[in-house]
């Protein structure tokens, strides 16, 4: 691209973000006034434990979105981990670990549907149809694929790495889920899935001349602020800079007393000029409700220390009950069974009923 090419893509960006943030917020506000218009999906792919990351980033939010009344669905994407390794690793363990991290935080099985890529077959099959509305080169320039592609070092991708976003575009259009909670880098997996969703409209038509097959979903942003890890890089369960959800009270502490900070002792909020004290009193200030900037005017020149130790001790209070009720949950494994069938049988009567549709659209129900 040209300077002026980079600087209208730019500004095209900036602007479709401001969008975003403003129909975002209409959504916020259109829950609170009738949370039965809206379904959510949301999920995670069981690559490992779940760290605080996970909890402030995604968790405590969709408790709350199932809490305000909004129909939610929680994917365990066990398929997905196969997009990009060579196996799946202790699966079973982790999918059930997902299973107990999600109703130890509070999701509730009666009002929200937890389920399994691998066990909804009719999910996957959408995945043909979709694929014929993308171009190769609109898988290639998804930014996931792009990172991917990048961070291979010339090593060949797999077929289902380049198709991950219409597999993503299936998980959300499966279920006729219209919001999607996302943060700013998801947003292109979102449009590729509203895109997929005009493109079959157009193709194919509708059953219903007054309803399309599939609604459009839209982005319910993220407003909670990106944490780091202990060591001051992106938090990632990779990096072994994270603390985990059912890691105990002595091991957090372990963790945060070799968290980096720096090398002065007045403790001050500033994310741009001390990024690893004020992750930590960010920590501090999600784990406890207190504003960041008056817990670093309590501490004041008490130093690291003291700031590390505060952490701990909010961090530890906050998620003691939930540790012990995911220490009940991973003791009874027949339940979390139980729980992931029952959602897994809510989601492949949705899978089978959009799947019916797809085939009457496309002229195949025969």
């Amino acid at each position: 691209m040209t300077r002026s090419e980079d600087a209208l893509a730019s500004s095209t960006s900036d602007a479709s973000l401001a969008r975003s943030k403003a129909r975002s917020a209409e959504i916020d506000l259109a829950i609170d006034q009738d949370p039965s218009r809206f379904r959510v999906l949301t999920g995670d792919r069981p690559t490992g434990h779940l760290h605080l990351g996970h909890y402030f980033g995604t968790l405590r939010n969709r408790v709350l979105l199932q809490d305000r009344g909004v129909d939610t669905w929680v994917l365990v994407a066990d398929y997905q981990v196969i997009t990009d390794r060579d196996g799946v690793g202790p699966i079973r363990e982790r999918v059930l670990g997902l299973v107990a991290d999600y109703l130890a935080a509070g999701i509730d099985p009666e009002r929200s549907t937890i389920f399994n890529h691998s066990a909804v077959p009719g999910l996957n099959q959408l995945m043909l149809p979709f694929l014929s509305l993308v171009t190769e080169a609109e898988l290639h320039r998804n930014p996931t694929v792009k990172a991917e592609l990048e961070a291979t070092e010339g090593r060949a991708m797999t077929g289902l790495m380049l198709t991950y976003p219409v597999h993503q575009a299936a998980d959300i259009l499966f279920c006729k889920a219209n919001i999607v909670p996302v943060g700013q880098d998801q947003l292109p997996h979102l449009e590729q899935a509203r895109l997929i969703a005009q493109r079959f409209d157009k193709r194919y038509g509708r059953v219903d001349p007054d309803q399309p097959v599939f609604r459009r979903p839209e982005a319910l942003l993220s407003e909670v602020p990106l944490l780091l890890g202990t060591d001051g890089q992106k938090m990632s369960k990779s990096r072994g800079n994270t603390i985990e959800l059912g890691m105990s009270a002595d091991e957090t502490a372990r963790i945060l007393k070799k968290a980096k900070t720096d090398a002065e002792r007045l403790i001050t909020f500033d994310p741009v000029g001390r990024p690893e004290v004020s992750n930590l009193l960010m920590l501090a200030s999600l784990s406890s409700g207190e504003a960041p900037e008056a817990i670093a005017e309590r501490i004041g020149d008490s130093g690291a220390g003291a700031l590390k130790a505060l952490v701990t001790e909010s961090l530890n209070e906050m998620l003691a009950p939930l540790r012990a009720r995911r220490a009940d949950l991973l003791a009874n494994e027949d339940h979390l069974l139980a729980v992931l069938a029952a959602g897994n049988e809510r989601a492949n009567a949705q899978a089978d009923e959009t799947l019916a549709q797809v085939r009457g659209a496309m002229r195949m129900d025969y």
